[in-house]
């Protein structure tokens, strides 16, 4: 227990991060060599895989996440499961990188989330529900089987405080792009997209973050459905490259009143799951639109709710000088063709040119977020999350 102790209060540490977002594709798992904590963290990124679910899986995920299909007995189930397949995933990537766990001082998991009800969420005015968020991947299962501490179930502490639990990717972005001289964005675009934008010499409660709409979720849903399953996604944004987008149709879309909401917001599948996605997808084939058609207008719908949110709520005269793109979005040619034409006055690039990984960012994020709830921090950041105050992030499990 001494050595366990001492490993935790080390300037320098071996941290685990984990992640499995909207997207449902897999476990996302980076070893980070994390030094410091605070304004002094610096990151050096030793190793990164993507684990996909084994066949099956995502299905049962996503029925989950439905209130007609996700039953009390499957969610236990999947909970600790779930929590077996983040503790593999570790185990994999600690085999395949040659490091011993007991070089490990933690492990940062983010869980995968099956429904999230933030405040003011509900495009339904008569809706009443209690703010609340589901994220299951049970972190005493990863603690035992790995035998590494964990902290898990991170969006929580935030929600507790009136926030909406997310996006807190900000504070990790402060940490690590946070420039004197130039504005800058961090666009992670997932299953849903979400922007922090770091002022040039910003201070903490100058960061602003927020979802910006749909990322990759309405795209791969309407690509899986148009192939029959024969296609996840739209590799590399090569169907939407030969399509051309139906413009009156996005207009309808855009009237959808999550994008009138002011930030901070966020949302999920619980409003741009698979229902909106096969909704616009009878829209596009009402007008008589191809397949390729079809799937270039939901592409430019997610380029477009990410164009109004930076238009309405960030610019304000002074323009993004860098935007850093990450997520499963940076490898989709067409979204960032389409972000450089109409961002011609911002430099859009991969994360990548930064130094970090765009693929890991968001492990590496939940990484930092753990060393910083070892050390006593706060990890959200009320600017971008709407919470009362700062909270330490997180729950602590012992292996």
């Amino acid at each position: 227990m001494q050595e366990f102790y001492e490993r935790l209060k080390a300037d320098k540490k071996y941290i685990i991060g984990l992640m499995s977002g909207t997207s449902v594709d897999g476990i996302d798992a980076a070893i980070v060599e994390i030094s410091g904590h605070g304004l002094e963290t610096v990151v050096d990124l030793i190793a990164f895989e993507t684990f996909p679910f084994p066949s099956g899986v995502p299905q049962r995920i996503l029925a989950l996440c439905q209130p007609d299909t996700g039953r009390v007995d499957d969610i236990c189930e999947m909970n600790f499961y779930i929590g077996h397949l983040f503790a593999e995933a570790v185990k994999h990537i600690l085999q395949k990188s040659g490091i011993p766990a007991i070089d490990i001082s933690l492990i940062g998991s983010h869980g995968q989330t099956i429904h999230h009800l933030p405040k003011d969420a509900s495009t339904n005015p008569n809706a009443s529900y209690y703010p609340s968020t589901l994220q299951i991947g049970e972190p005493a299962v990863i603690a035992h089987e790995t035998g590494i501490p964990t902290i898990a179930d991170f969006r929580v502490a935030d929600m507790a405080a009136g926030g909406q639990g997310a996006p807190l990717i900000a504070y990790p972005d402060y940490l690590l792009f946070r420039d004197s001289v130039k504005k800058v964005g961090l666009l992670n675009i997932g299953g849903i997209a979400n922007l922090t934008v770091l002022p040039a010499n910003c201070s903490l409660d100058s960061v602003s973050a927020s979802d910006t709409g749909p990322g990759n979720m309405c795209i791969d849903a309407v690509t899986q459905e148009i192939t029959k399953g024969a296609e996840r996604y739209d590799t590399g944004g090569t169907r939407a490259a030969q399509g051309t987008a139906y413009q009156p149709v996005i207009d309808e879309w855009l009237k959808h009143p999550f994008f009138q909401l002011r930030p901070p917001k966020t949302t999920g599948r619980e409003m741009f799951g698979n229902t909106f996605a096969m909704e616009c997808l009878t829209a596009c084939r009402k007008h008589g639109l191809t397949d390729n058609d079809c799937i270039a207008t939901l592409t430019e719908l997610t380029v477009q709710t990410i164009i109004h949110y930076i238009e309405r709520f960030v610019t304000e005269g002074n323009l993004i000088d860098t935007l850093y793109v990450s997520g499963g979005g940076v490898h989709n040619r067409t979204i960032m063709r389409r972000l450089s034409e109409v961002l011609a006055d911002t430099t859009v690039e991969s994360v990548d040119n930064s130094g970090i990984s765009a693929d890991a960012k968001e492990a590496i994020a939940f990484a930092i977020l753990a060393n910083e709830s070892l050390h006593g921090h706060g990890g959200n950041l009320p600017s971008a999350t709407g919470a009362s105050v700062r909270k330490i992030l997180g729950k602590f499990v012992c292996p």
